[in-house]
């Protein structure tokens, strides 16, 4: 995301060293987390509001919007946290 990122929109925290959390540390590392017009968001909600900042990605994220979209969204987000620590396992 940081490649697409290329006017520089969006600000990545890796939050593995870091004090700067503004929530609880725990909760933070679980899920993806973004800021949006000063309100935190979680998860598909996040990965939404990112979209939204990535002038390639934009229709996604206005689509996320949708009735019943990012509720989907969450659902498959909140499917894939299930498998993830697997998935980085492989990929070590």
């Amino acid at each position: 995301m940081q490649r697409l990122d290329r006017a520089g929109q969006i600000r990545f925290i890796d939050l593995t060293g870091s004090d700067a959390c503004p929530l609880d540390r725990a909760e933070m590392l679980a899920r993806f987390h973004a800021r949006e017009n000063g309100v935190i968001l979680s998860g598909a909600a996040a990965f939404a509001a990112m979209w939204r900042a990535i002038p390639l990605l934009r229709p996604l994220g206005l689509a996320a919007r949708l009735p019943g979209v990012e509720a989907m969204l969450e659902w498959l987000y909140v499917r894939f946290l299930r498998i993830r620590p697997r998935l980085q396992e492989q990929l070590r």
